[in-house]
C-alpha cells in the first residue's frame, strides 16, 4: 500500500521533498557561514548596482541631466564609471569568497560521504558496483561544486534583477510594464514543463555515466583477465555501448533545453519590439524609453539565465539525492581502537551456537542450518568441506561482517554483540587466499597490521613470515613500489607479505582461508613455515581445501550444504567411512 501511494503522489510534493534534501547540505556551509554571509551581501550590493546601471544610461542621453561635473565630463558617466567599478570590486570579493568556502565544504562533503561509505556493512557493497560508488564522489560532488560556485550566486543574483527591475518599471510607466509582462506567465509555464523533463533526463545521464565508470573501474582492476582471454574489444564495446547510451540521453534533454531557450528568446525579442513601438506610441521620452528597453533586457535576461540556472539545480538536486542515498544508509557502530578495555580483550575461545544465515541480498537460499561448534583457546582447528558448505561464511560471522539471522556466536563465553566491533576485529586477522595489497610499497602493506610500526618491528615481521630474503633482494628493499593490487610480486610473494601484515597485528584469532591452495610447490612450502609459525600460541582456524596441509590440526570440523557432518581429529575422521575419508581418498589417490 506504501508504494503505491507514494506512486500516486502528485509531482509539487515530490519536488519540495528533493529541495528539502538539498537543504541538507547546507549543514556543512554552516562552519563557513560568516564568510557566506559576507559573499551574500557583496553579491547584493553588486546587484543592486547593476540596477542602477539602466537609469544611468538614461541619464547620459538626456539633455536635462547633462549637468558638468568635471571638464567633458557630466555627473551621469562619473557616476556611471563609479557604479562600474564598485561592482566589479564587490564581485571580485564575492567569487573569492564564494569559492573559499565551496571548496571548504565540498572537502568536508567528501570526507563525511567517504567516511560514512567505509563503515557500511558488507550487505550494502553486495548490492553496489564500485565504479557507481566512485562516480558518487567524484562527478556528483563535482556538480555540487558548480552549484555553490555559481549557480547559487546566479540565481540570487538574477532575482534581485528580476524583482528590482519590475518594481522599477512599475515605477516608471505601470500601463507599459504590464504592457511588457504579458509575455512573462507563458515563459514560467515553459519552464516549469520543460524543467520536469530536463531533471529527469539529467539523472538518468549521471545513472549511465556511473554505469560506464563502472565498466573502467572492472576492466581496469580485471585487466589481467582482460589480457589472458583476449577481451579488449569486447570490454572496448561494451564501454561504448554505455557512453553512447549516456551521449542518446544527454542529446535527447538537449532538444528540450534548446527549444526551452528558442522559446525564451523569441519571447524576449519579440517583447522588446513591442515594448519599443508602445512606448513611440505612447510618446515616451527617449531617455525613459531607452532606461525601459535595457530594465526590461536586463529582465528577460535574468528570466532565461534562470533555465540555465534551474536545469543546473535540477542537475544538483540529482546528485544530492544520490549522496544523501548513501549517508542515510545505517553505519556500523565502530570507533578508533586506541586501547582495548580488558573486559573485551580476547582469550580465544569460540562458540557457535544452533547458527543459521542466509545472504541480506539472497533470504531464498540458506548458506548455513542450525550449527553448532567449540573452538578452545590456542586450538589449531580446521574446516574442511565441498564449495559451496560454508566454510567462508564462518569467516565473515566470525567478523561480523554479518550478522547470524538464528543463534548466538560467543567468544570466551559472551555474545560477539556485547564486544564493541572494532575492539572485536581488531583481535583478529585474516589471511585470505586472493591477498589484496595496496599500490604503495612493502613496507606500506607490511605497516597495515599496524600503522606506527617501526622498521625494526616490520623488518622482523618479514623474517617470520620467510618474507625478508626476497624482500632484501629489491634494491629498495622496504620502499619497493608492490604495483596495484600487488601486481610487481608473485603469488607466494604477496602471500608472505600478507603473512607479515598478520604477524605485526599480533591477533588473538587467527584465521586462514585457503592461504596456500594457489601456490607452487616451493612457495607453498615456505608459507606453509611462515604459517605454522603465526599459528603458534594463538587461536587458529585454517579452511583449507588440502587436507595435507590440516592433518596436525586438534579438531577438523567438516562442513556440506550449511551443515556441520563430521567433527574430529585426521586420525578419527579417517577412521569413519564418511564425507572426511571420501576427500581425502580423492585428492592423495590423485
Amino acid at each position: 500500500m506504501q508504494n503505491d501511494t507514494t506512486a500516486a503522489a502528485p509531482q509539487p510534493p515530490i519536488k519540495l521533498a528533493s529541495l528539502k534534501k538539498t537543504f541538507r547540505l547546507f549543514r556543512y556551509v554552516k562552519p563557513y557561514w560568516p564568510q557566506f554571509a559576507l559573499g551574500l551581501l557583496f553579491l547584493l550590493v553588486s546587484s543592486l548596482a547593476g540596477l542602477a546601471l539602466p537609469k544611468l544610461l538614461g541619464n547620459l542621453v538626456d539633455p536635462k541631466s547633462s549637468e558638468q561635473l568635471f571638464k567633458g565630463m557630466n555627473l551621469a558617466g562619473v557616476m556611471l564609471v563609479a557604479v562600474l567599478v564598485g561592482q566589479a570590486v564587490f564581485s571580485f570579493f564575492r567569487i573569492i569568497l564564494f569559492v573559499n568556502v565551496t571548496e571548504k565544504t565540498l572537502a568536508t562533503l567528501r570526507q563525511t560521504v567517504y567516511s560514512h561509505l567505509i563503515k557500511l556493512p558488507m550487505k550494502f557493497f553486495l548490492e553496489r558496483r564500485v565504479g557507481e560508488l566512485s562516480s558518487r564522489i567524484s562527478s556528483d560532488i563535482s556538480l555540487l561544486q558548480e552549484t555553490f560556485t555559481t549557480t547559487l550566486a546566479e540565481f540570487i543574483r538574477q532575482m534581485i534583477i528580476i524583482i528590482g527591475g519590475v518594481v522599477i518599471l512599475l515605477i516608471t510607466s505601470p500601463g507599459l510594464t504590464a504592457f511588457m509582462l504579458a509575455t512573462l506567465p507563458a515563459m514560467m509555464v515553459a519552464a516549469v514543463f520543460f524543467g520536469k523533463f530536463i531533471r529527469r533526463f539529467s539523472k538518468q545521464v549521471q545513472e549511465q555515466v556511473a554505469a560506464a565508470n563502472t565498466v573502467v573501474e572492472e576492466t581496469l582492476q580485471g585487466i589481467l583477465n582482460v589480457k589472458a582471454f583476449a577481451n579488449e574489444f569486447f570490454e572496448i564495446a561494451r564501454y561504448r555501448k554505455r557512453t553512447n547510451e549516456a551521449a542518446r540521453t544527454g542529446m535527447k534533454g538537449g532538444k528540450y533545453r534548446g527549444a526551452f531557450s528558442s522559446f525564451i528568446i523569441l519571447g524576449i525579442f519579440g517583447a522588446l519590439v513591442a515594448v519599443i513601438w508602445r512606448g513611440v506610441a505612447i510618446g515616451m521620452p527617449t531617455s525613459a524609453l531607452l532606461s525601459f528597453v535595457l530594465y526590461s533586457l536586463f529582465i528577460g535576461g535574468s528570466v532565461a539565465g534562470l533555465a540555465e540556472v534551474y536545469t543546473n539545480l535540477q542537475k544538483s538536486i540529482g546528485a544530492t539525492e544520490h549522496l544523501l542515498e548513501i549517508l542515510d544508509e545505517p553505519a556500523e557502530d565502530l570507533s578508533p581502537v586506541t586501547a582495548i578495555a580488558p573486559e573485551n580483550q580476547l582469550d580465544g575461545q569460540i562458540s557457535f551456537r544452533a547458527i543459521s544465515f542466509h545472504y541480506p541480498s539472497r533470504p531464498d537460499l540458506s548458506i548455513m542450518n542450525n550449527v553448532s561448534f567449540d573452538v578452545y583457546a590456542d586450538q589449531k582447528v580446521a574446516l574442511v568441506g565441498p564449495s559451496g558448505a560454508g566454510k567462508s561464511t564462518i569467516v565473515s560471522l566470525l567478523l561480523r561482517l554479518y550478522d547470524p539471522v538464528g543463534g548466538h556466536i560467543l567468544f570466551d563465553g559472551k555474545d560477539s554483540k556485547s564486544f564493541p566491533l572494532s575492539q572485536l576485529r581488531s583481535q583478529m586477522a585474516v589471511v585470505p587466499q586472493d591477498v589484496f595489497l595496496f599500490g604503495g610499497t612493502i613496507a606500506e602493506n607490511i605497516a597495515y597490521g599496524k600503522p606506527d610500526a617501526t622498521i625494526a618491528e616490520m623488518e622482523a615481521a618479514a623474517r617470520q613470515a620467510n618474507a625478508w630474503e626476497f624482500i632484501q633482494r629489491f634494491p629498495l628493499g622496504l620502499d619497493t613500489v608492490v604495483g596495484e593490487r600487488g601486481i610487481q610480486l608473485s603469488g607466494g610473494q604477496r602471500q608472505r607479505i600478507a603473512i607479515a601484515r598478520a604477524v605485526l597485528k599480533n591477533p588473538r584469532i587467527l584465521i586462514l582461508d585457503e592461504a596456500t591452495s594457489a601456490l607452487d610447490s616451493e612457495s607453498e612450502k615456505l608459507v606453509q613455515d611462515a604459517l605454522d609459525k603465526l599459528m603458534e600460541g594463538r587461536t587458529s582456524l585454517v579452511i583449507a581445501h588440502r587436507l595435507a596441509t590440516v592433518r596436525q590440526a586438534d579438531k577438523i570440523i567438516v562442513l556440506d550444504k550449511g551443515r556441520i557432518v563430521e567433527e574430529g581429529t585426521h586420525d578419527e575422521l579417517i577412521g569413519l567411512d564418511g564425507l572426511y575419508r571420501t576427500l581425502s581418498d580423492m585428492q592423495f589417490a590423485s
